[in-house]
């Protein structure tokens, strides 16, 4: 038996190892290697079964609604330019949809985190009832069940067919085929990675020194010597949409508190309550610390993903640069919360500054998405 599964588990690094090395051929300028958890290997005919699956609308309450819905590709895997999602029927949620690409390298999922991974975070829409809508995931498992093509490459990839086909097969296919939306070759990356001193227009290379320097951007969306996912994957309150609960908060967190012992489900309750939405990376950990805080997104594809923030309340690019400019604010008679990281301040910067920012943003557009 011990022979048995240190031959298993040499095979299973050796997948790994090939895998590695195949993706480092192909690796986009500026990104590192995709994490893959050793217990859902890449694998090609796995990664078409994903593909098939993130498109498929049957796995919908109504059979209008797939995970490309809100992550369509020709808009950079966002539902561009909805400020939030729209599931069956219309219904809205209260978030706005981040991109798939480059979600492979995220330490959580969701604004808030409150998933660890991409298996994890993929079963949840399906059975939230502003997005897919099902009441559980029978509809799923008869269809991949029964459909011919999908019989098929589940017997091929997974070696199981009929009940021993579970919805932790689907969520590992969909998972691997997101694994595969990476981007990055940006001009930014040719410029940066590339040496490539023409890549970027001299306002972006401007650009570029504001958000070193005196934007203090790089603070939260990190930028290394080897690759930039501009993204510091923590959780901060900016004070966006911060006030539409600030009055009531302790006795809303409270509540909710409460409510998520008795067995609420939080999937749910953030996305079909405002007000719990702005509650934040709260309620995931409880901590007060963690109040009105959303994960820090990556920046690439962000001129081509508006709108912006986890509600999707500003518009540009110019708008989320003249926030920021103002201290977390969008008018500097707006009084700052006591939660509010405090990193938050005014920067200060000039109109050309501000101008500039806006085009070095711009520069981290990836060919593929380039409108």
């Amino acid at each position: 038996m011990k022979l048995k599964r240190y031959a298993v588990s040499f095979l299973a690094a050796t997948v790994l190892a090939s895998w590695a090395v195949a993706q480092e051929a192909s690796r986009p300028l500026g990104l590192p290697s995709v994490p893959v958890p050793v217990d859902n290997l890449q694998d090609e005919v796995k990664i078409q079964l994903g593909d098939k699956l993130f498109h498929d609308k049957r796995f919908s309450s109504d059979g209008t609604v797939s995970c490309a819905t809100c992550h369509a590709r020709e808009k950079a895997f966002t539902d561009s330019p909805l400020p939030v999602s729209e599931g069956v029927g219309k219904q809205k949620g209260t978030r706005n949809a981040p991109t798939v690409i480059n979600a492979a390298y995220n330490h959580s999922q969701f604004w808030d985190g409150r998933e660890p991974d991409l298996e994890s975070q993929s079963g949840q829409p399906f059975l939230n009832p502003v997005e897919h809508g099902l009441k559980d995931y029978d509809p799923i498992l008869k269809i991949v069940r029964t459909d011919p093509e999908y019989r098929e490459l589940f017997r091929r990839v997974f070696g199981k067919s009929g009940k021993e086909i579970t919805i932790e097969e689907v969520k590992k296919a969909i998972a691997s085929f997101e694994r595969t939306i990476i981007s990055g070759d940006s001009p930014f990356d040719r410029y940066y990675y590339g040496g490539d001193t023409t890549a970027m227009s001299e306002s972006a290379i401007r650009g570029l020194q504001v958000f070193l320097g005196p934007g203090r951007c790089v603070s939260c969306h990190t930028i290394t010597d080897t690759h930039a996912l501009f993204t510091d994957n923590r959780f901060h309150n900016l004070g966006v949409g911060f006030d539409s609960i600030s009055k009531d908060l302790k006795e809303m967190a409270t509540a909710f508190t409460k409510a998520k012992k008795e067995g609420t489900n939080v999937d749910i309750a953030v996305l079909t309550n405002g007000n719990t939405s702005e509650l934040g990376r709260f309620a995931i950990t409880g901590q007060w610390r963690d109040i009105g805080a959303f994960k820090t997104p990556g920046l690439r594809n962000v001129a081509v993903t508006d709108p912006y923030m986890h509600d999707g309340s500003l518009e540009t690019l110019d708008d989320v640069v003249e926030f920021y400019n103002l201290g977390g604010r969008m008018d500097e008679s707006e009084p700052i919360n006591s939660f509010q990281s405090g990193g938050i301040r005014p920067l200060n910067l000039s109109d050309r500054q501000k101008d500039d920012l806006v085009e070095f943003l711009r520069a981290l557009t990836s060919p593929e998405y380039k409108k």
